[in-house]
Parts: structure tokens; sequence; C-alpha cells
């Protein structure tokens, strides 16, 4: 259990940690394009996230599958650009919803790919997979409790200057897209 516990609160940390601020950035922008109101939606697309986060994690771990790691580096921020992009011609109905799960679940296996160095350095036992498994479930608890504080900051935000979805929406988008440039020049 102590195990467990360890690879939990490092995934929470992972996560929270500003250094992987563009992990946090996709996230915020992955949600942006909906309202506190669509809880469950953003469950469902933060855990489709985490799904293809921890399959590419897993299978990179374990050797299964390695990729460049400067390749990775630059995908990273292109999700973040594809995402911010497409927010702006994104509406969510139930149809675009599933569409929006699949690049969520596609774009959390290239983020894992990223994770991997890291995990790799931070293994320490022959039980990898509960080492995995716990640490993913925390990275996934990182990840909800940051955009629950993005749904309050948006709430208070909403109510002083009277932000609507649709500019709230807007301005996360290009401050996405804005960051993921920066990111893909600095890492060429």
């Amino acid at each position: 259990m102590q195990e467990f516990e360890t690879y939990l609160l490092l995934g929470f940390k992972h996560i929270s940690d500003i250094k992987g601020f563009d992990h946090i950035l996709f996230i915020l922008t992955l949600c942006c394009i909906y309202s506190a109101a669509d809880w469950k939606n953003v469950l469902i697309l933060i855990t489709g996230f985490t799904l293809g986060h921890t399959i590419t994690l897993a299978l990179s771990a374990l050797k299964i599958i390695l990729i460049n790691s400067y390749l990775i580096e630059i995908l990273i921020p292109l999700t973040i650009l594809a995402t911010s992009i497409s927010n702006l011609f994104y509406t969510p109905t139930k149809t675009q919803n599933n569409i929006h799960y699949i690049f969520a679940l596609f774009f959390g296996c290239i983020h894992g790919m990223g994770f991997s160095n890291y995990f790799n350095a931070i293994a320490m036992s022959d039980n990898i997979l509960l080492e995995l498994a716990s640490f993913n479930i925390g990275l996934e608890i990182g990840q909800i409790c940051i955009v629950v504080l993005f749904f309050v900051a948006y709430r208070i935000l909403r109510h002083i200057f009277k932000i609507k979805q649709q500019e709230w929406k807007i301005f996360f988008s290009g401050a996405g897209a804005a960051s993921a440039v920066i990111l893909i020049i600095e890492r060429l």
C-alpha cells in the first residue's frame, strides 16, 4: 500500500507542478469549450486523455514502443495548437463530443510518451504495473483538481467581469495557441 501511495502522490505532484505547464495548458485548452454544468463531458474527456496517456506510458515504460523524445517534445505543443485551433470551430454537441473524446484519447497517447523518460527514472521496483496504475491515478486526480480550479476561476471572473463562455473559450484557445507556437519554436 505504501508503494501505491508513493506513486499516487508522485503522479499528483507531477501534474500539479508548474514545470509541467504544457500538460496543464493542454488540459485547460481541451476543457475551455465547456462550462461547469458540462462536468460529465469534462470528466469523460479528462479520463479519455488519461487512458491514452496510460496506454503509451505503459508501453514506453515496458520498452514495447520507443519513440524519439525529441519528436515527442515537438508533438506535445502541436497537440495544444491543434486543440486551440479546433476550439474556435467547435461547439459541443453529442456527435462532436464523441470526436473530441477520440482526439483527447489520441493526444493523451502523445503526452504519455512524453512522461515515459520521467517515469522510467523514478520506477523503483519490479512491480511496474502497480507503479504505473497508481502514478496515472494520481495524474487523473491532479487533472480533475486543476479543472475544478479552472472552472471556479471562470465562475468568479464571469461574475465580476461578465465574461461570456465564447469569450472565455477564445481567450484560452488564443493563449494556448500562442504558448504552443512559442514551445514549438523553443524546441526546434
